[in-house]
C-alpha cells in the first residue's frame, strides 16, 4: 500500500503533555523551566541512540527493523500463505518478547472474537500463543486443536528456553504419536546458525526457519520474523506496520523535545522518577489495545529495572509500569489514582475514530438517568469517559498525558510500538544505564534449571535445597 504524504499526516500520532505540566496541575505539575533544564540530558540521550543504531553487539538491531527486511518480509508472506492454506490451526509456543507481541498484534487488529467466527469470515486459521508451562493450559489447547491440522512457530533465540522447549517436547511427541512428520507442523524462529533448534531443525531434515537477528533482544522483536510471521499469517499488513515504524522514527529524528514524540515522553518520565514517581500506568480506552499494556509492561520493566549504571555504580532504577484498561478501570483503580499516593504517571492511549459507532438507541424516557444516553453512540460515550477521567486525574494534581492514535491500523500501530521503543531507548540513556540487557531474569532462570537437575547446576541446587522454609514462619 503506497501512502501519500498527507495521509501519512493524517495519521500521525499527537502525543499531549499538558496535563504533566505545572500550570494545568496546580502547581504539582512539571514546570517549563524543568523540562528546560534537562535539554541537554535529552539531547545526549538521542545523540547516544542514534551514534549507535544498528550496532548488534548493544543489542540495538532493532532500530533497522523498519528497513532491512525487504526479503524476509517477502519470505515470510510467502510462507503464511501456504500456512493458511494448509492449516486451521496456528500456535505460537513462545514466552516474554517471543509471546506477548504476537498476542498485542492479534488482539490490536483481528476482530476481538476471531477464533469464534466462522472460517469464511477469518483470514486465517484459528490462532493461539501459548506463553505459560501451566499444565491445565497445555491441555486445554489440546482440546480445542487437532495438532493433524496445526502449524506450531517455536520461537527461541536459543532454543534452550525452558519453557518453549518444554511445549516443543509436548508437541512433538504427539505429533510423532500421529503418524505426522514433525518437520511439516512447525516453523522455527531462532538464531541464524547456533542453538539448539538449528540442531533440532537439521535432525528433522531441514524446518523452516526464520532468523531472530544478533542484535534483536526479545523485548525489542515485534517487529521482527517473531510478530511479523504471526501477523502474517492473519492477514495483518505487515509492510504497512514497518512503514508506520519507519514514519515514527523520521518524527523522531531531531533532538527537539518539541518536536520528537519519543523523546519528550522519555524526558517526561524521567522526570517523574527523579521525584519519586516510581509507578507508571498504561491505561488504553480501547479493548483493541488492551494487550499493548501487557507488552509495554515487559519492555519498560525489563529495560529500566536495573541495579547498576555503565559505570558499574548502584542505582537501583526503574519505573513499575501498571497494566489498566478504560473505561473498566475507572471502576478498579482510578479511585488509588485520583486521592492515593502521588507516585504515578498515567499514560492514556486514546482513539480518536473506532472502526465502529454503535448508536445508543432512545428508551426509559421517564428514567433521566438512562434517557440521556440515548441518540449518542458508545464512541462518543468512551471517549467522553476518557476525556473525563484525565479531567479528574488533573484537577487533583495527578500526572497524565495521551497519546492519541487518528485510527487504529496497522500503520499507526508501527507508529505506536516504535514510539515505545524509542521512549524506552532514550530514557535508559538518561539512566545512563544498559537498557537492553536482563540480569534479573538470568538468576530465576539458573535456580529453574538447578531445581530440575540441569548439569553443571550441582553447587546451586544444593543450595536451594538448604534454603528450605522455615517452620517459624509457616502459619
Amino acid at each position: 500500500m503506497k501512502l501519500s504524504n498527507e495521509l501519512r499526516s493524517a495519521m500521525r500520532l499527537r502525543v499531549d503533555y499538558t496535563n504533566m505540566t505545572d500550570k494545568y496541575l496546580g502547581g504539582k505539575g512539571i514546570s517549563p523551566a524543568t523540562i528546560g533544564a534537562h535539554k541537554n540530558l535529552a539531547k545526549a540521550a538521542h545523540a547516544y541512540v542514534k551514534e549507535n543504531r544498528g550496532k548488534d553487539e548493544l543489542f540495538m538491531g532493532w532500530t533497522e527493523l523498519p528497513y532491512n527486511q525487504t526479503e524476509i518480509v517477502a519470505d515470510i508472506l510467502e510462507t503464511a500463505k501456504t500456512i493458511r492454506r494448509k492449516f486451521e490451526y496456528f500456535v505460537v509456543l513462545g514466552i516474554g518478547g517471543s509471546a506477548l507481541g504476537p498476542i498485542m498484534a492479534f488482539n490490536a487488529l483481528c476482530h476481538l472474537h476471531y477464533n469464534d467466527l466462522p472460517k469464511s469470515k477469518r483470514k486465517g486459521p484459528k490462532f493461539y500463543v501459548e506463553d505459560n508451562v501451566d499444565p491445565v493450559r497445555m491441555k486445554e489447547l489440546l482440546d480445542v486443536i487437532d495438532v493433524k491440522k496445526t502449524c506450531f512457530n517455536v520461537i527461541s533465540k536459543s532454543g534452550a528456553t525452558s519453557e518453549t522447549m518444554a511445549q516443543y517436547l509436548v508437541i512433538s511427541d504427539l505429533l510423532k504419536k500421529a503418524g505426522e512428520d514433525v518437520k511439516e507442523h512447525v516453523v522455527f524462529t531462532t538464531d541464524a546458525s547456533r542453538g539448539n533448534l538449528v540442531k533440532i531443525s537439521k535432525e528433522l531434515g531441514g524446518v523452516k526457519s526464520f532468523v531472530l537477528g544478533d542484535g534483536v533482544g526479545g523485548r525489542f522483536s515485534q517487529l521482527s520474523p517473531v510478530g511479523l510471521l504471526p501477523a502474517a499469517v492473519l492477514g495483518i499488513d505487515i509492510k504497512l506496520l514497518l512503514k508506520g515504524a519507519a514514519y515514527m522514527d523520521k518524527l523522531c529524528a531531531a533532538p527537539d523535545l518539541k518536536k520528537n514524540p519519543a523523546l519528550i515522553c522519555a524526558t517526561l518520565q524521567y522526570i517523574a522518577m527523579k521525584d519519586g514517581k516510581n509507578i507508571g500506568v498504561l491505561m488504553p480506552y480501547s479493548d483493541n489495545l488492551r494487550y499493548v499494556s501487557d507488552w509495554y509492561a515487559q519492555l519498560w520493566a525489563e529495560s529500566l529495572g536495573k541495579n547498576e549504571t555503565l559505570l558499574g555504580e548502584k542505582c537501583n532504577v526503574g519505573q513499575t509500569p501498571v497494566k489498566a484498561l478504560g473505561v473498566t478501570d475507572q471502576h478498579s483503580q482510578v479511585q488509588l489514582y485520583t486521592e492515593g499516593p502521588y507516585d504515578k504517571v498515567v499514560t492514556f492511549l486514546s482513539v480518536d475514530s473506532y472502526k465502529e459507532k454503535s448508536p445508543i438507541p432512545h428508551g426509559c424516557e421517564n428514567i433521566p438517568d438512562v434517557s440521556f444516553l440515548g441518540g449518542h453512540t458508545m464512541e462518543e460515550l468512551i471517549r467522553a469517559e476518557n476525556k473525563a477521567t484525565a479531567y479528574a486525574l488533573t484537577k487533583a494534581g495527578r500526572l497524565n498525558y495521551t497519546i492519541s492514535l487518528p485510527v487504529l491500523n496497522e500503520f499507526t500501530l508501527g507508529e505506536l510500538l516504535y514510539l515505545f521503543e524509542l521512549q524506552t531507548a532514550y530514557a535508559g540513556a538518561m539512566l545512563n544505564i544498559n537498557t537492553f540487557n536482563q540480569p534479573g531474569v538470568e538468576a530465576g532462570k539458573k535456580a529453574t534449571f538447578a531445581l530440575l537437575g540441569k548439569p553443571g547446576y550441582e553447587s546451586q541446587r544444593a543450595e536451594l535445597d538448604n534454603a528450605a522454609p522455615d517452620e517459624n514462619y509457616i502459619v
